[in-house]
């Protein structure tokens, strides 16, 4: 037996959160009885149903890395009919991606149909590094790398800053370019933290997600994560 918002977000249908929140509309019934307590165990003969429709459980896991181009959005959908990420892969699968990148930013992301490493990789106690390639307007001086050093406090709160190091420095086009590594899962946090130095970010990509890394993938393109890199994530 387990929860219901842990069987429907382990479909691939929607994230546990999302799940949560179907339940609680009422959207959601098992052998034809709405359910309305998160409370509530199903097990594998279960009928589980979202607005009448048949919630598949037997959904075979995938998991994808993209590099993400620019002006696309890290989700499922788009209000305003803009690309998603969801969009650039083909397979018939329900999928989503793991965390966010902004619209403008590009770089590494996971996209799966697994929600229970979805909610695991995503859960702050999990502490997985990210690291970031940054172009900064201007050239960053001493005191700037000083503080990145000792620590940057972003909203009231210390970002946790595991590595950084400045890759290069253009004079002539008045550029800064720095690799950082962090542990933050807070919205804008690249941008507000050189926000904070004075500096503001023309160009950010993550480069790598824990172990994983874009490596030589192109813009837009992607690749299937192999059963042992799955198995490290699940290990973290």
């Amino acid at each position: 037996m387990e929860r219901l918002q842990k069987v429907i977000a382990n479909s691939g249908y929607c994230s546990r959160r999302k799940a949560e929140e179907l339940i609680l509309q009422g959207s959601v019934s098992v052998n034809g009885q709405t359910v309305l307590e998160l409370g509530t165990k199903v097990n594998g003969s279960d009928t589980i149903e979202i607005n009448g429709q048949m919630l598949n459980t037997n959904n075979d896991k995938v998991y994808y890395l993209l590099n993400k181009p620019r002006g696309v959005i890290s989700s499922v959908s788009d209000e305003k009919g803009r690309k998603t990420v969801v969009d650039l892969i083909e397979t018939d699968k329900r999928i989503y991606p793991i965390g966010r990148l902004d619209y403008d930013t590009t770089g590494l992301i996971i996209l799966t149909n697994d929600g229970e490493l979805a909610n695991k990789l995503m859960h702050p106690s999990n502490k997985i590094p990210k690291t970031y390639l940054a172009k900064l307007a201007g050239i960053i001086d001493k005191d700037a790398i000083e503080k990145l050093k000792k620590g940057v406090v972003v909203e009231g709160r210390k970002v946790k800053i595991v590595d950084f190091k400045v890759k290069k420095k253009d004079l002539q086009k008045e550029a800064t370019y720095i690799s950082i590594t962090i542990i933050e899962g807070r919205n804008h946090i690249v941008k507000n933290l050189f926000k904070e130095l004075g500096y503001l970010v023309d160009k950010l990509t993550r480069t790598n997600y824990d172990f994983l890394e874009i490596g030589n993938l192109g813009s837009g393109d992607y690749r299937e994560l192999s059963i042992k890199e799955v198995k490290k994530l699940y290990s973290k």
